[in-house]
């Protein structure tokens, strides 16, 4: 089994790096299932219903949100519709939609589940992973072999220590938020696959995918202003993962593909195709 994790996407710049890198990615990196991180798709926070349905178009099998999973009220009001969008599992049972769902994909069915961090979150809080994930996965492994997991949390500690709790009870667990790649990927002893942060799929040159001079601004005044996004060496980043039978990674391998940048004047028509749905 060959799974293609699509770091998170941040506004348009990062659709636009998908749909352009996605199909050649695949050529060369034949993958049997696509997954990608999405919390920050619309607008550099949260997820769409007309995005979220544009990244299906464009061959995504399953879009991880995670602590933005509420922001955008029309995917909220259709959460329960859509069971290719995730949100963290380890959320109040209550809560619109799923945090954790089994795909079918040609014969073979893998597991995804998304679970939340407890560290520096202010606007949304979930119950315990650490408590959470061994009932989760023994719960998944009952259908399947092939088990990936989202973990979508701010501290580094927090992360390599659930990458520890979980080694040898799935396939892979890929953290997610911080939207900075880390050059610690590895297979741990028990095969389970590990990256304590994916990256992002927008513009390389940027604060996490929004534009630099804005980020700057914040700091100074304290005024949050997500609404400009950067456009600056747009790149498809993620990680590409090998897992044999018995649900064990043979290997883990970061991806990096840059594409073309677009002149200023473009960037708007490339905006309106990208939310039709």
């Amino acid at each position: 089994m060959k799974v293609l994790y699509i770091a998170e996407i941040v506004g348009k710049a990062g659709v636009y790096a998908l749909k352009m890198a996605l199909p050649e990615l695949k050529k060369q990196k034949p993958a049997d299932f696509i997954i990608a991180g999405a919390d920050g798709v619309t607008g550099g926070n949260g997820l769409g219903r007309n995005h979220a349905a544009y990244l299906r178009k464009l061959g995504v099998q399953v879009l991880c949100t995670g602590e933005c999973c509420f922001y955008k009220k029309d995917l909220v009001e259709n959460l329960g519709k859509i069971p290719y969008v995730l949100r963290p599992e380890n959320l109040n049972p209550q809560a619109p939609g799923i945090g954790a769902r089994v795909y079918t994909t040609g014969t073979t069915k893998v597991a995804v589940a998304v679970l939340l961090g407890q560290s520096g979150f202010t606007r949304l809080h979930g119950d315990n992973p650490f408590a959470r994930i061994p009932v989760l996965l023994e719960r998944l492994r009952r259908e399947t072999p092939y088990v990936i997991v989202d973990f979508h949390a701010e501290a580094t500690a927090e992360k390599r220590t659930l990458f520890a709790l979980a080694d040898g009870a799935c396939s892979a667990v890929i953290g997610s938020h911080t939207r900075v790649q880390t050059a610690d990927e590895t297979v741990l002893p028990g095969g389970t696959a590990v990256i304590t942060d994916a990256g992002r799929t927008g513009s390389r040159n940027s604060v996490g995918g929004v534009d630099k001079d804005e980020r700057i601004k914040e700091y100074l005044t304290g005024i949050p202003d997500w609404t400009r996004e950067a456009w600056e060496q747009p790149e498809l980043q993620g990680v590409y993962l090998d897992i044999d039978s018995r649900g064990k990674s043979l290997s883990i391998e970061r991806i990096q593909w840059p594409v073309p940048e677009l002149p200023v004047k473009e960037t708007g028509a490339v905006k309106e195709e990208e939310i039709r749905d």
